[in-house]
């Protein structure tokens, strides 16, 4: 918990009250690798922050999943636009590796906004975390070549890239695991 408390300091004027009121509403949730943390038809009611651990986004397929998305460790993680709406989800959040979760839920949250001077603040730093992400991984979409997309990912979590199946990362950068082979060997 302490991990979230310092990710907040470094943007906002964290009070001993606000901390208290935020903190006492986190609960902790333990995961073993592979297992799905959110599934097709359900609403997502949690917004956490990964103390440890890889989770990616994927729509599952008879024959491959579709990896859209993953959140690293000292990150948020949601299925943000079913958390807002409290609608049902149309994908999956897996988890790659043990992890490790500090969660609220939506209705806690509501009160955290309603209770402390900086709810809001916490919310909406929450928030544009996760919107420029996304933002970040469709521009990258449209702009950049399979290898950039590839090294932007290295680059982004270097360490982490080995804890990832292969099969992940090509669908992520929207290839094939033969054309990420051949991507990998000719950056090597």
């Amino acid at each position: 918990m302490e991990e979230i408390k310092k990710y907040f300091e470094k943007n906002v004027l964290l009070t001993d009250s606000d901390w208290q009121i935020f903190s006492s509403k986190l609960f902790r949730r333990e995961f073993s690798k592979k297992t799905k943390i959110l599934k097709i038809g359900q609403k997502e009611n949690h917004l956490s922050f990964i103390e440890k651990g890889i989770i990616r986004f994927c729509i599952p397929s008879e024959f491959d999943d579709l990896t859209f998305g993953f959140a690293f460790a000292n990150n948020f993680v949601s299925a943000y636009d079913i958390f807002l709406t409290q609608t049902s989800s149309t994908y999956e959040l897996e988890t790659i590796t043990n992890t490790v979760l500090w969660s609220v839920t939506y209705e806690d949250l509501q009160d955290i906004y309603a209770q402390t001077k900086i709810g809001e603040k916490i919310g909406r730093l929450a928030s544009e975390e996760l919107f420029l992400k996304k933002s970040k991984r469709e521009l990258s979409l449209l702009n950049d070549t399979p290898q950039q997309r590839y090294l932007n990912l290295f680059t982004e979590q270097p360490h982490l890239l080995q804890l990832i199946p292969l099969k992940y990362i090509a669908s992520y950068i929207g290839i094939t695991s033969q054309a990420l082979s051949r991507i990998r060997k000719r950056i090597s």
